[in-house]
This record gives C-alpha cells, sequence and structure tokens, in this order.
C-alpha cells in the first residue's frame, strides 16, 4: 500500500515538472523566434542601405523618426 502511494505521488511529481519544463521550452521558443524575425527584418534594412538609392531611402525614414520641433543637421 504505501509503495504504491509512493510511485502515485512520484508520478503526479513528474507530470508536474515535466509540464513546467514543457512551458519555459515553449517561452524560449517563442523569444527565440521572435528575435529571429526581428533580426531579419533588421537585416534586410540594413542591405537596403547597400542598395541603389538606399541613403535616399533611409533619409526619408528619418523623416518620419523625428518629431516636428526637433531641428536636425546633415552633415555631407
Amino acid at each position: 500500500m504505501c509503495f504504491s502511494l509512493l510511485a502515485i505521488i512520484s508520478l503526479i511529481k513528474l507530470g508536474y515538472s515535466s509540464k513546467v519544463r514543457l512551458i519555459r521550452l515553449r517561452e524560449i521558443q517563442d523569444s527565440f523566434l521572435y528575435e529571429k524575425n526581428r533580426f531579419n527584418v533588421l537585416t534586410s534594412r540594413f542591405d537596403d542601405l547597400f542598395s541603389s538609392e538606399g541613403e535616399q531611402r533611409f533619409m526619408k525614414d528619418q523623416d518620419q523618426m523625428i518629431s516636428r520641433g526637433i531641428i536636425r543637421v546633415i552633415w555631407r
């Protein structure tokens, strides 16, 4: 009787720890996929800088990121 009770409790603990581990692994996977997607977007934007007229597109993007009351100086 005691052995079967001990086995049942051990199986419950094992199941719970497995569930926690799977939840943590899923969180890590979601975080990795988010960072991978972000890296791909930034890589493509960086590559666009070296394409034809990439500098002009970059400056156009910067115009929209700067608020109206700010003075911007462009060094050439």
